[in-house]
């Protein structure tokens, strides 16, 4: 029954906006359904108990809160890996960041994705959208030798977006200016931009040399370059007249969306808003602080949930709201201590980020991954909860699914179309699903197997940070249905499941992305 129900909607998307609701809304039934606008909302570090509607407590979420209650609210959702580089490179590619060994990049590095291989923007380019992302990039920009004051590239526009406005890496590493399309904006031929990762700039201030000099003390990873008030990985000089104030990406991050919505409300779009909130550095605008009980984490959540409702609000002024597909989402797990000192730890109180599960960001255990997802589309998304497996890597076959994309043998390798799930509060997604982090991840339905620690140490630095890991040189398997917590590893008892599930991970790996 079901079934037969979810294909009535379907079909009545394709042919008619014949939407159930009041009788003002069935005058509409004649017009005629366009491709529907995709806006994804992707946050950065936001955990599985962050939002109201997952059950923070000490902060509020309201417009967020507004697309769980009428869209479809998930549970067991994740992200492709539990760090940031690793899940965007899955996200727009179908494919697993292992297969290009992508990893957290520094500032400098070259484009990640190469320009040859598909893409899901360059996907919905062939189907008539027009394409944007605003936000944090964090995937390379460049061949590797960018001269940041003049044309950088290749990047976002040559793997498939139309326009992009971009924080080049994330906030806490240099360059810290922003670049439209091909170039670093506001900056001064007379006073050139230069970036470096290995050697300090001569008479340069820094987070060690001059610790007097800032808002928040850091580690030393963070401690170089000082912008804002703020040092952060890499060294920096000249382009003064380009540098940014980091209280400012909401509102220029959200007329930069909404701008391109306007000028693209008579076509198809698709709008990629990555969020650096609530990546550290945490420096909320005026406006937020103190929103939250928490301090600059808490606060920061806030405003991410101000920018949605305002995006919000122009596809509701413009007359789209009905004809989008909402999907909104996280990179990857929480993390409180990342670096600098804003008292993330000290004023969580009973809060806690990442909900029911052990880890967070970096980890392998269940929080690295599993994240908040909501989708909504009013009018052809029924309100509901569901516990269907979703993989971020997914989003690309099964977009692909909905504007009637065929794809080609080598396209998306890891992707599989669970456009169902993404509709239908009922319909079921994955059995089976990796997981990435320092340690390879399955889960396979219930059961959650962690395969052993291969390097010959340990990232000292994750210990550093308080972060529960999950790496250990023996499997573990958690039977998640009575263990949510992953306390009690069953792997010794449990050696033919154990087996069974790294063949499968040996398996996935051993796809060729030339297939």
């Amino acid at each position: 029954m079901r079934n037969t129900l979810l294909l009535i909607s379907i079909g009545m998307f394709l042919t008619s906006c014949a939407h159930k609701q009041t009788n003002k809304s069935t005058e509409q039934n004649t017009s005629v359904v366009k491709k529907p606008n995709i806006v994804i909302f992707y946050v950065d570090d936001l955990g599985f108990g962050d939002l109201s509607s997952y059950g923070a407590i000490g902060v509020k979420t309201p417009n967020v809160d507004k697309l769980a209650k009428n869209g479809i609210k998930y549970t067991d959702a994740h992200s492709s890996a539990a760090t940031c580089t690793p899940s965007r490179y899955s996200l727009l590619t179908g494919q697993y960041a292992f297969r290009n060994n992508a990893e957290i990049l520094p500032g400098d590095a070259p484009l990640l994705i190469s320009t040859e291989i598909a893409t899901l923007p360059k996907m919905l380019q062939k189907a008539g959208y027009k394409t944007a992302v605003v936000g944090k990039w964090h995937l390379g920009l460049g061949d590797g030798n960018t001269d940041w004051n003049k044309e950088i590239k290749p990047g976002p526009l040559e793997v498939g977006f139309d326009y992009s406005f971009l924080l080049p890496a994330t906030g806490d590493r240099v360059p810290t200016v922003f670049i439209e399309n091909h170039k670093a904006i506001n900056l001064d031929p007379k006073d050139p931009l230069k970036i470096s990762y290995e050697t300090p700039f001569d008479g340069v201030k820094t987070g060690i040399t001059n610790p007097e000099l800032l808002r928040q003390q850091a580690d030393n990873q963070h401690s170089q370059a000082i912008v804002n008030g703020i040092s952060r990985i890499g060294y920096q000089t000249g382009g003064e007249s380009g540098l940014w104030n980091d209280e400012d990406f909401p509102t220029l991050f959200t007329n930069k969306a909404n701008e391109f919505i306007t000028s693209n409300k008579e076509n198809p779009f698709f709008l990629l808003f990555s969020f650096h909130d609530i990546h550290v550095p945490r420096l909320p605008n005026k406006q937020f602080q103190g929103k939250s009980t928490m301090g600059p984490r808490g606060d920061a959540i806030v405003q991410m949930d101000w920018i949605t409702g305002k995006v919000m609000q122009r596809l509701e002024e413009l007359g789209l709201e009905k004809n989008t597909l909402v999907i909104f989402t996280s990179d990857n797990g929480p993390v409180l201590n990342d670096g600098y000192k804003d008292n993330a730890t000290e004023m969580l109180g009973d809060h806690k980020p990442g909900g029911p599960f052990r880890g967070g960001k970096y980890s392998s255990f269940e929080a690295g991954t599993r994240v908040p997802m909501i989708t909504y589309w009013p009018g052809t998304i029924e309100p509901g909860e569901s516990d269907a497996l979703i993989s971020q890597i997914d989003y690309y076959a099964s977009l692909g699914s909905l504007v009637n994309h065929k794809m080609a043998p080598k396209e998306a390798i890891d992707s599989k179309n669970i456009k169902d799930a993404l509709l239908n509060a009922n319909a079921d997604a994955r059995t089976d699903m990796l997981e990435e982090a320092f340690s390879l991840s399955l889960r396979s339905k219930n059961y959650k197997y962690i395969a052993p620690f291969a390097a010959k140490n340990f990232p000292a630095w994750l210990k550093n940070k308080k972060i529960e890991d999950g790496l250990s040189k023996k499997p573990q398997l958690y039977d998640l249905s009575k263990d949510i917590g992953e306390q009690n590893n069953i792997a010794e008892n449990n050696t033919e499941l154990v087996e069974k599930m790294q063949s499968k991970i040996d398996s996935i790996i051993a796809i060729s992305s030339l297939k």
